[in-house]
């Protein structure tokens, strides 16, 4: 903004003004015609004088208005992006208490087992959670062979364990095998874990016997005769099962109930399945 030159020229003009002023208030008669002729020169100019004065004004009042626009602004991004952080937060409390009431919800669904709440810091690359660790570890009361359970029902099995931390791997692992039975009929089966089909959120259900009654939507738990995992975890739902070729067992799929793209809050049950009822599978 060009606002030095106008300065000097208003500044200019204002002297020369008051100068065609003075000699126009000497009252000597000799000087009329100057006075008169002075008189044309100075009504326009200081008009122009008026004009570059109110055009100065109104640049500095545009400035000073702009300057006071542009602080308003900033402070309002301050604002915008407090309130965002701010929203942002409560949205986190507000899912992690989401997440917090589901798992309160499984501790009442699982009364007689002891458990202990951890959150996982960790994870195998890839895009679910097969292999992960958790923050709590021997000095929290976790051992080898903990079950694992989230997002209504069975995750995995800890499988290592440090002062503060535990590794858990989850039924998705393709080393998993988990030995289950239909909760409506009884019938045994082995839940296996396959990370390449359960990129189609599945799971394989396998050694179902020929006669067995396990049927499509029939809710799949953990067995009494598995050697780790303890009795009546929900796994997951059976899902297209069919007799297989051979005709000597049935097979299908399951429908896992946890979330393994999205975990990050289990409970671990603390106890241990009695070696006094180990049976087959695992």
């Amino acid at each position: 903004m060009e606002t030095k030159p106008s300065k000097y020229l208003l500044i200019g003009l204002t002297i020369l003004c008051i100068l065609l002023i003075g000699i126009t208030s000497i009252r000597d008669g000799i000087l009329d015609p100057v006075r008169t002729g002075v008189g044309y020169v100075l009504v326009p100019l200081q008009t122009g004088v008026n004009a570059v004065g109110k055009g100065i004004y109104q640049e500095l009042r545009d400035y000073s208005q702009l300057k006071s626009a542009l602080a308003e602004n900033a402070a309002l991004k301050e604002e915008i992006a407090r309130l965002t952080e701010e929203n942002s937060r409560l949205q986190s409390q507000q899912f992690e208490l989401a997440r917090l009431r589901e798992l309160y919800s499984l501790d009442q669904n699982y009364m007689n087992y002891e458990k202990i709440g951890a959150r996982i810091i960790a994870k195998d690359s890839g895009d679910w959670f097969q292999v992960f660790r958790v923050n709590k570890g021997s000095a929290d009361g976790v051992e080898v062979d903990n079950n694992v359970i989230a997002g209504g029902g069975l995750v995995g099995i800890v499988t290592d364990v440090g002062a503060n931390y535990a590794t858990v791997r989850s039924i998705i692992d393709d080393s998993s095998r988990v030995s289950a039975m239909a909760i409506q009929s009884g019938d045994d089966c082995i839940v296996a874990g396959d990370l390449t089909l359960f990129q189609e959120g599945r799971l394989r259900i396998t050694n179902i016997s020929k006669d067995g009654d396990v049927k499509d939507g029939d809710q799949i738990i953990t067995s009494n005769i598995s050697s780790k995992f303890l009795p009546g975890i929900l796994i997951g739902y059976a899902a297209d099962i069919t007799v297989d070729p051979k005709r000597l067992t049935k097979s299908g799929y399951l429908i896992p109930v946890a979330e393994f793209d999205s975990l990050q809050e289990v409970l671990i049950i603390t106890g241990t399945k009695d070696i006094g009822e180990e049976g087959a599978g695992s």
